[in-house]
């Protein structure tokens, strides 16, 4: 029997689940939420506390601390975790690390006595990590326009965004010259977690790495005068663009009775990952993901990219590439709708969408309490076309789910059209909100029978590594679960209601 383990470390939790080949099955699971078990960290929803609503930062031992607890976890369980015989992950993208002298120094001799936390705590250059939802680089991206206009876009496969590493990188050492001369390596969430499963530096791999404003999607290295202008030297301060095996496991991890050595795949970004888990990862089929953010992705037949600007191309953990749109308003804003009608999940699932009618009279509502970046838009707010805050809660929920899924047809136009769309993420478990994205955008909506599709696509990349087929892993474990078919009656109500979200988009937020 073969067995691999998949870990993916997203904004609020991190979440590990072990597959079984042979048998086509999920052989074990565990989850750490990052409020509810590691409090010590201060960092709510994954997120620390700061004053300026734009910057948004996290500590980077959460994700370390969360690794040993879902391995605990795992060992609890009762599943021999000296079966396992590769591991893979994914990691939230863009997050940065930022690592001195001492980290590899300091992996090479872990005291198995000791948490990782507490050992790796000293090998940090800066105390934390800035994190996707970060919007506070504004000034750096317009100082990377400026320098290399469309080429920026036109190599790396996004034009300068806010929470792209590039920009991150750029403020940091304009702000902390001192600290970033005193970092020796930056790393990704992805390949800072690989690394410390292997006692050594990881590679960066091309789904992540694109995600950074650095990485040249056509000779798939760092580009040397992009990465000259964001800081001197930073080419010399980043790992290596790779696929495949990043190494052997870390003799540390015997104490949970894993093998040492066993191999241990070059981790991707969470999108990337969910490509694999969804089985996604050929042209043809499009993916929803609706998770603390809210995503639009597709394997591309070719190197392509948006337009407008605003969506995002990565390279495929498969070979090839991806195409992303990302919005930052997803389940954390519909919960808060929720919270604020004063209504429960079931109302909103459900109950919502059996009291009014798909259009909602043409009133839409997008629900930006966080800056947004589809499309970049730096002040907070719901945007309405109605009076939202006196509306039936039944209303509310139409007019923001329909809202959403919108933005995300509008945006998504530049991928093309898909007959098929499968759906993953804790809100792909609403048929309300199924159903709307079947009619919205005139497709077949799939949801897959495991949720956790980042997790799973970290299994199967390792399994994969291991010399198991994509194809026959694909057919094990992303078989299709409930469906949702378009209503074609529809067709016409959401195509008109395409340019009332792009006006929307535009306008002012509620007072």
């Amino acid at each position: 029997m073969s067995y691999y383990l998949g870990i993916d470390s997203s904004t609020q939790s991190l979440k590990g689940l072990v597959i079984e080949c042979d048998a086509g099955k999920i052989a074990a699971q565990a989850a750490v939420n990052f409020s509810t078990d590691l409090p010590q960290f201060n960092c709510p929803d994954g997120v620390l506390h700061i004053n300026d609503p734009l910057i948004k930062h996290s500590d980077p031992m959460l994700w370390v601390a969360a690794l040993e607890l879902m391995l605990e976890r795992l060992q609890a369980s009762g599943f021999d975790l000296g079966l396992i015989a590769a591991i893979g992950g994914a990691g939230q993208q863009h997050g940065s690390v930022y690592l001195n002298q001492r980290f590899a120094r300091t992996l090479a001799t872990l005291d198995q006595s000791r948490p990782l936390s507490v050992q790796l705590r000293s090998t940090l250059a800066r105390p934390t990590s800035p994190i996707w939802m970060d919007s506070s680089t504004t000034a750096e991206c317009r100082e990377l326009d400026k320098q290399f206009g469309k080429r920026l876009q036109e190599d790396t496969g996004s034009p300068a965004i806010e929470r792209f590493t590039g920009p991150q990188i750029r403020k940091f050492h304009k702000q902390r010259p001192e600290l970033y001369e005193q970092t020796a390596r930056i790393h990704l969430v992805s390949s800072f977690l690989c690394s410390v499963l292997i006692g050594e530096d990881a590679p960066i791999d091309s789904g992540d790495g694109a995600g950074m404003n650095l990485l040249n999607l056509r000779t798939m290295d760092w580009d040397p005068e992009i990465a000259e202008f964001i800081a001197p030297g930073l080419a010399a301060k980043l790992a290596v663009v790779g696929a495949g095996v990043a190494g052997g496991l870390s003799p540390y991890f015997t104490k949970y009775g894993l093998k040492a050595g066993i191999p241990v795949a070059v981790w991707t970004g969470d999108n990337p990952a969910s490509l694999v888990g969804t089985g996604a990862w050929r042209s043809g089929m499009a993916v929803v993901s609706l998770g603390t953010s809210d995503t639009f992705f597709a394997a591309l037949d070719k190197f392509s990219t948006d337009p407008d600007g605003y969506g995002h191309v990565f390279g495929n953990p498969a070979g090839g590439f991806m195409s992303l749109a990302c919005f930052k308003n997803g389940s954390l804003a519909r919960d808060r709708v929720r919270r604020e009608a004063g209504v429960g999940w079931a109302f909103f699932d459900q109950e919502a969408f059996a009291r009014t009618l798909p259009g909602n009279g043409g009133q839409l509502a997008l629900p930006w309490f966080e800056a947004e970046i589809t499309p970049p838009v730096l002040r907070p707010g719901v945007r309405a076309n109605f009076d939202f805050n006196t509306a039936a809660p039944s209303v509310q929920v139409r007019a923001v789910v329909e809202a959403q899924a919108l933005a995300l047809r509008s945006h998504a136009l530049w991928i093309g059209s898909f007959d098929t769309i499968r759906v993953t993420g804790g809100a792909s478990r609403s048929p309300g909100i199924r159903q709307t994205l079947a009619n919205v955008f005139q497709a077949r909506v799939e949801s897959i029978a495991v949720a956790d599709s980042a997790a799973l696509g970290g299994a199967m990349i390792a399994a994969h590594c291991d010399g198991v087929s994509l194809e026959s892993l694909t057919a094990q474990f992303t078989p299709i679960g409930e469906v949702c078919e378009p209503d074609p009656a529809y067709a016409v109500t959401y195509q008109e209601l395409l340019p009332a979200i792009q006006e929307l988009e535009r306008a002012e937020p509620m007072k």
